[in-house]
Protein backbone atom coordinates (compact mmCIF):
# COMPACT_ATOMS: atom_id res chain seq x y z
CA UNK A 1 0.00 0.00 0.00
CA UNK A 2 2.91 2.07 0.96
CA UNK A 3 4.76 1.81 -2.53
CA UNK A 4 1.43 2.42 -4.13
CA UNK A 5 1.13 5.62 -2.14
CA UNK A 6 4.46 6.76 -3.40
CA UNK A 7 4.37 5.61 -6.95
CA UNK A 8 1.28 7.30 -7.21
CA UNK A 9 2.73 10.95 -5.59
CA UNK A 10 6.24 10.33 -7.29
CA UNK A 11 3.93 10.26 -10.80
CA UNK A 12 1.67 12.64 -9.71
CA UNK A 13 4.79 14.80 -9.04
CA UNK A 14 6.54 14.39 -12.72
CA UNK A 15 3.35 15.00 -14.11
CA UNK A 16 3.12 18.16 -12.41
CA UNK A 17 6.21 19.11 -13.64
CA UNK A 18 5.42 18.61 -17.37
CA UNK A 19 5.70 14.53 -17.73
CA UNK A 20 2.84 13.84 -19.74
CA UNK A 21 3.70 10.01 -20.09
CA UNK A 22 3.97 9.93 -16.00
CA UNK A 23 0.36 11.74 -15.91
CA UNK A 24 -1.12 9.21 -18.44
CA UNK A 25 0.84 6.06 -15.81
CA UNK A 26 -0.78 7.75 -13.06
CA UNK A 27 -4.59 8.14 -14.42
CA UNK A 28 -4.01 4.07 -15.57
CA UNK A 29 -3.01 3.41 -11.66
CA UNK A 30 -5.86 5.14 -10.24
CA UNK A 31 -8.68 4.52 -12.18
CA UNK A 32 -9.10 0.37 -11.58
CA UNK A 33 -9.30 1.60 -7.35
CA UNK A 34 -11.14 4.43 -8.25
CA UNK A 35 -13.65 2.11 -9.84
CA UNK A 36 -13.74 -0.11 -6.84
CA UNK A 37 -13.93 2.42 -4.44
CA UNK A 38 -17.14 3.63 -6.72
CA UNK A 39 -18.95 0.55 -6.91
CA UNK A 40 -18.65 -0.23 -3.24
CA UNK A 41 -20.13 2.76 -2.43
CA UNK A 42 -23.18 2.70 -5.03
CA UNK A 43 -23.48 -1.13 -3.67
CA UNK A 44 -23.85 0.17 0.20
CA UNK A 45 -25.84 3.22 -0.82
CA UNK A 46 -28.32 0.37 -2.68
CA UNK A 47 -27.79 1.86 -6.05
CA UNK A 48 -26.95 -0.02 -9.40
CA UNK A 49 -22.70 -0.22 -9.63
CA UNK A 50 -23.42 -0.26 -13.33
CA UNK A 51 -22.99 3.81 -12.60
CA UNK A 52 -19.47 3.54 -11.28
CA UNK A 53 -18.25 4.90 -14.60
CA UNK A 54 -20.03 8.12 -14.60
CA UNK A 55 -18.55 8.91 -10.71
CA UNK A 56 -15.33 7.77 -12.22
CA UNK A 57 -14.79 10.11 -14.95
CA UNK A 58 -16.22 13.01 -12.68
CA UNK A 59 -13.46 11.75 -10.23
CA UNK A 60 -10.74 12.08 -13.28
CA UNK A 61 -12.35 15.29 -14.47
CA UNK A 62 -12.00 16.84 -11.05
CA UNK A 63 -8.67 15.29 -10.83
CA UNK A 64 -6.95 16.63 -14.09
CA UNK A 65 -9.26 20.53 -13.07
CA UNK A 66 -7.51 20.32 -10.06
CA UNK A 67 -4.63 18.95 -9.83
CA UNK A 68 -3.02 22.18 -9.66
CA UNK A 69 -3.97 22.70 -6.19
CA UNK A 70 -2.01 19.72 -5.02
CA UNK A 71 0.32 20.56 -2.44
CA UNK A 72 3.80 18.77 -3.70
CA UNK A 73 4.95 18.05 -0.62
CA UNK A 74 1.91 16.17 0.37
CA UNK A 75 1.23 12.39 -0.64
CA UNK A 76 -1.06 12.28 -3.62
CA UNK A 77 -3.81 9.63 -2.47
CA UNK A 78 -5.23 11.36 0.44
CA UNK A 79 -5.94 14.19 -1.83
CA UNK A 80 -7.13 11.71 -4.62
CA UNK A 81 -9.07 10.50 -2.28
CA UNK A 82 -10.93 13.22 -0.53
CA UNK A 83 -12.07 14.02 -4.49
CA UNK A 84 -13.16 10.69 -4.81
CA UNK A 85 -15.29 10.52 -1.97
CA UNK A 86 -16.96 13.99 -2.17
CA UNK A 87 -17.44 13.01 -6.01
CA UNK A 88 -19.44 9.91 -4.39
CA UNK A 89 -21.28 12.15 -2.49
CA UNK A 90 -22.47 14.51 -5.13
CA UNK A 91 -23.51 11.40 -7.21
CA UNK A 92 -25.76 10.33 -4.49
CA UNK A 93 -27.52 13.82 -3.82
CA UNK A 94 -28.10 13.96 -7.36
CA UNK A 95 -29.85 10.79 -7.21
CA UNK A 96 -32.04 12.11 -4.12
CA UNK A 97 -30.05 9.72 -1.51
CA UNK A 98 -28.69 9.98 1.50
CA UNK A 99 -25.87 8.19 2.21
CA UNK A 100 -23.11 7.65 5.06
CA UNK A 101 -20.00 6.98 3.13
CA UNK A 102 -17.93 4.74 5.88
CA UNK A 103 -14.36 6.37 6.80
CA UNK A 104 -13.09 2.97 6.95
CA UNK A 105 -12.94 2.56 3.48
CA UNK A 106 -10.43 5.73 2.96
CA UNK A 107 -8.73 4.80 6.38
CA UNK A 108 -5.46 3.23 4.84
CA UNK A 109 -5.01 6.52 2.51
CA UNK A 110 -5.17 9.10 5.18
CA UNK A 111 -2.28 10.33 6.69
CA UNK A 112 -1.56 9.27 9.95
CA UNK A 113 -2.09 11.43 13.48
CA UNK A 114 -0.08 14.65 13.34
CA UNK A 115 1.40 15.66 16.57
CA UNK A 116 -0.53 18.72 18.29
CA UNK A 117 1.46 21.92 18.26
CA UNK A 118 0.45 23.15 21.69
CA UNK A 119 0.73 26.70 22.85
CA UNK A 120 1.20 27.93 26.84
CA UNK A 121 -1.41 29.72 27.84
CA UNK A 122 0.80 32.15 29.20
CA UNK A 123 1.96 32.28 25.62
CA UNK A 124 -1.20 32.88 24.51
CA UNK A 125 -2.33 36.04 26.95
CA UNK A 126 0.84 37.60 26.05
CA UNK A 127 -0.26 37.63 22.56
CA UNK A 128 -3.79 38.79 23.04
CA UNK A 129 -1.86 42.02 24.72
CA UNK A 130 -0.70 42.86 21.15
CA UNK A 131 -4.27 42.68 19.55
CA UNK A 132 -6.01 46.16 19.01
CA UNK A 133 -8.22 46.49 22.43
CA UNK A 134 -11.33 46.02 20.64
CA UNK A 135 -10.45 42.48 18.89
CA UNK A 136 -8.76 41.73 22.54
CA UNK A 137 -12.27 41.91 24.33
CA UNK A 138 -13.82 40.17 22.20
CA UNK A 139 -11.75 37.21 21.98
CA UNK A 140 -11.35 37.50 25.71
CA UNK A 141 -15.24 37.07 25.88
CA UNK A 142 -15.72 34.58 23.69
CA UNK A 143 -12.88 32.21 23.26
CA UNK A 144 -11.73 32.61 27.15
CA UNK A 145 -14.62 33.37 29.32
CA UNK A 146 -17.13 31.17 26.73
CA UNK A 147 -19.39 34.08 26.29
CA UNK A 148 -21.98 34.03 23.56
CA UNK A 149 -21.76 36.15 20.54
CA UNK A 150 -24.76 37.83 21.38
CA UNK A 151 -23.88 38.26 24.94
CA UNK A 152 -20.37 39.61 24.04
CA UNK A 153 -22.49 41.83 21.36
CA UNK A 154 -24.22 43.58 24.49
CA UNK A 155 -21.62 43.48 27.06
CA UNK A 156 -19.43 45.97 24.73
CA UNK A 157 -23.02 47.44 23.05
CA UNK A 158 -21.93 46.00 19.56
CA UNK A 159 -23.91 44.52 16.44
CA UNK A 160 -23.68 40.64 16.77
CA UNK A 161 -22.02 41.30 13.13
CA UNK A 162 -19.59 43.85 14.58
CA UNK A 163 -18.84 41.37 16.90
CA UNK A 164 -18.41 38.53 14.65
CA UNK A 165 -16.06 40.74 12.33
CA UNK A 166 -14.32 41.72 15.53
CA UNK A 167 -13.50 37.80 16.60
CA UNK A 168 -12.49 37.09 12.67
CA UNK A 169 -9.94 39.87 12.54
CA UNK A 170 -8.79 39.15 15.90
CA UNK A 171 -8.10 35.30 15.31
CA UNK A 172 -6.93 35.85 12.14
CA UNK A 173 -4.05 38.27 13.21
CA UNK A 174 -3.23 36.07 16.72
CA UNK A 175 -3.08 32.52 14.37
CA UNK A 176 -0.47 34.48 12.62
CA UNK A 177 1.42 35.93 15.20
CA UNK A 178 1.16 32.26 16.53
CA UNK A 179 3.16 30.55 13.62
CA UNK A 180 5.53 33.28 13.18
CA UNK A 181 7.08 32.18 16.40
Amino acid sequence: MRERDDEWTGLMRSAIAGDSAAYHRLLRAVTPVLRAAARRGLARAGQPVDQSEDIVQDILLAVHLKRHTWDVTAPFAPWLFAIARNKLIDALRRRGRRIFVDIDDFAETLPGEAPAETVSPSEVAAQLQTLPARQREVLQSIAVDSASIKDTAAKFSMSEGAVRVALHRGLTSLTAKLREN
